[in-house]
């Protein structure tokens, strides 16, 4: 057989064996959702620069002339999300490793917004808290060093709709200040709360006001005195108060009792610590573990008992929070 011929022979096969590995190598990469760290640029270079390599070899030891084209790296653009957006922290990249994280955006605005949220939050300095809502992760930094980082429970970022009103659970981005902390808060239930319980259980809704008089079909007063409600039975005058942790429900109809009354007040919703950001939006525990790391919550930042008491006794009442 000619030697030209044996060459080429021989040049096709190594060809052919090289592709091969190259895509078994690249069909046995993890395909990673929108928890897993994405591989590293490293790692991919490594494996394409083998390839490369080999190439190489093979144009010198051919008759051919070498290629002038050659495969080049993958730039760290590369690991873009089909979603849209990139992969990069918030944060100093010697401080957090990037993750990738799925990012869904409701219109061009909303990317531009969050854009320019990430870009404020990797600019920002000092003591400070980061909070990727994308990624479901808070990181606690002072310059280009974290202090932590902790999964979180993000705004579950849907609508509710009741009786004529509407309202928007999310976690607006932007800067925040911790405005203030407390040891073992009461939870005092927005209006949404009520409204999501009646619809969930086909009840109508009803406002009671301090002091207020309703009666029932039955003759039954419900009302409220000092910081309780309670009910006046047809033909009585003795007050008896509610049982308490309960809803106030009559006549097919969720009552929200009145502010300041016990019955508008939830212990223990709201984990062991809580850090006011103003405008009703809180870093706080749960006692819902499970759902850390989960898109649940109706606007605030929810984290691990231990994270959140790392946070209450670490950052101090003024610390600035980037949401984005």
């Amino acid at each position: 057989m000619p030697r030209l011929h044996l060459r080429h022979v021989w040049l096709s096969s190594l060809l052919l064996a090289a592709i091969t590995s190259l895509a078994s190598a690249q069909g046995s990469e993890v395909t990673h959702d929108s928890t897993d760290a994405p591989p590293t640029v490293s790692a991919q270079r490594e494996g394409r620069n083998w390839f490369v390599s080999l190439m190489r070899k093979i144009g010198r030891r051919s008759d051919d002339t070498p290629a002038s084209a050659s495969l080049g790296t993958p730039a760290s653009g590369e690991t873009e999300s089909a979603t849209g957006g990139d992969s990069s922290a918030a944060v100093p990249e010697s401080a957090v490793p990037a993750r990738r994280a799925e990012r869904n955006f409701k219109s061009r605005k909303d990317s531009l917004e969050w854009r320019t949220a990430r870009s404020v939050a990797q600019k920002s300095t000092g003591y400070r808290i980061v909070v990727d809502l994308f990624a479901r992760e808070l990181y606690v930094l002072d310059r280009d060093d974290t202090l932590r980082v902790a999964p979180a429970a993000t705004a579950m970022n849907a609508t509710l709709s009741y009786g004529g009103r509407t309202w928007r659970f999310e976690t607006p981005r932007g800067v925040r200040t911790v405005r203030g902390k407390d040891k073992d808060p009461v939870w005092t239930p927005p209006e949404w709360h009520f409204a999501e319980v009646a619809l969930e259980h086909g009840l109508k809704l009803r406002s009671m006001s301090a002091g207020q008089r309703i009666k029932l079909k039955d003759g039954t007063i419900l009302t409220s005195k000092g910081d309780e409600v309670g009910i006046i039975r047809n033909g009585e005058k003795t007050f008896v108060p509610l049982v308490l942790d309960e809803h106030v429900v009559f006549d097919n109809t969720l009552f929200i009792p009145p502010q300041g009354t016990k019955h508008r007040s939830i212990q223990g919703e709201l984990g062991h610590y809580r850090l006011d950001l103003g405008d009703g939006y809180l870093l706080h525990g749960t006692p819902y573990a499970r759902s850390i790391g989960a898109a649940v919550t109706h606007g605030c930042v929810r984290l691990a008992d231990d994270d959140i008491e790392w946070l209450y006794e670490n950052v101090p009442v003024g610390t600035k929070v980037y949401i984005y």
